[in-house]
């Protein structure tokens, strides 16, 4: 688990809310306060979906781009939130890609999630990872390893940061 600073705020809500960037994290939770609360659970409701539109949807996972236009419907205006939480899981297949390669050090069975929440108090920006393991381990291998994963993915895409 690491913690890292946003060094600048506007741009990197600019790729949250208007860019596809974090389209393929599931949402897990997101709450934002303004002049009131806001909640999302995150939870997903298959009977909201025929079972056509689910067979298309291929998951039942709620993802950032289902309400990606929602969030911002909520923070967008002249005054920044009060507050902002957002919890984001890497999806599966990028979650087997990173287990698999820790060359057998850890099973893909025994992994919960990997995770980024995202924090805004203040005016400061906080992304902090996570890793839920479901069985007991000293091995921090696979923290690490998500933890240089989720630093070179936000280098990349140009998002500027201090690690606390």
């Amino acid at each position: 688990m690491i913690a890292l600073k946003i060094e600048e705020v506007k741009p990197f809500m600019a790729k949250l809310l208007t860019n596809t960037l974090f389209d393929d994290f599931i949402l897990k939770e997101m709450e934002v306060q303004t002049f009131t609360s806001f909640h999302i659970s995150g939870k997903f409701y298959e009977s909201f979906f025929s079972k056509e539109e689910l067979e298309e949807r291929g998951n039942s996972n709620v993802l950032w781009k289902d309400t990606r236009a929602i969030a911002f419907s909520i923070i967008r205006g002249s005054k920044t939130p009060l507050s902002m939480k957002i919890v984001f899981q890497l999806p599966e297949n990028l979650s087997e890609d990173l287990i698999n390669s820790l060359g057998g050090k850890i099973r893909s069975e025994d992994v919960g999630g990997l995770f980024i929440n995202i924090r805004f108090e203040k005016n400061e920006l906080n992304i902090i990872t996570g890793t839920a393991i479901k069985t007991f381990t000293m091995d921090k291998t696979l923290d690490r390893e998500w933890d240089d994963w989720v630093k070179k993915f936000l280098s990349e895409q140009g998002i500027c940061f201090l690690e606390q």
